[in-house]
């Protein structure tokens, strides 16, 4: 088994104790399962809920959408699949009537 190197000093000799990786090198102990934890991706919807993938959301603005005469009404309902850290999209939805598209976070509402 692999194990991943030390976050703080990018040591490759990394042991494990019990539910603990150690770093000899410069003594540093976490736990990969917290760690995990702690790095995922936090979004939160436009009334300040956590959003989930799998999540069902509602839209809570007319959005136009880019490259077309689209335009996604209000109320009209998408699945979250997938989502991601960008900067100007975060969740990758199913939008129902239009197909996958990229989604701001503050333009939905948990349904």
């Amino acid at each position: 088994m692999s194990l991943p190197p030390c976050p703080a000093c990018q040591s490759q000799y990394v042991y494990q104790d019990q539910s603990q990786l150690i770093c000899p090198e410069c003594g540093y102990e976490w736990n990969p399962v917290e760690q995990a934890e702690a790095e995922k991706i936090v979004v939160k919807d436009a009334n300040g809920s956590l959003l989930a993938e799998g999540d069902r959301v509602t839209l809570a603005k007319d959005l136009k959408v880019k490259g077309s005469s689209l335009v996604l009404k209000i109320g009209t309902k998408a699945l979250v699949r997938r989502i991601n850290d960008g900067k100007d999209h975060q969740l990758d939805c199913k939008v129902d009537g239009a197909g996958e598209m990229m989604v701001t976070a503050k333009f939905v509402k948990k349904a």
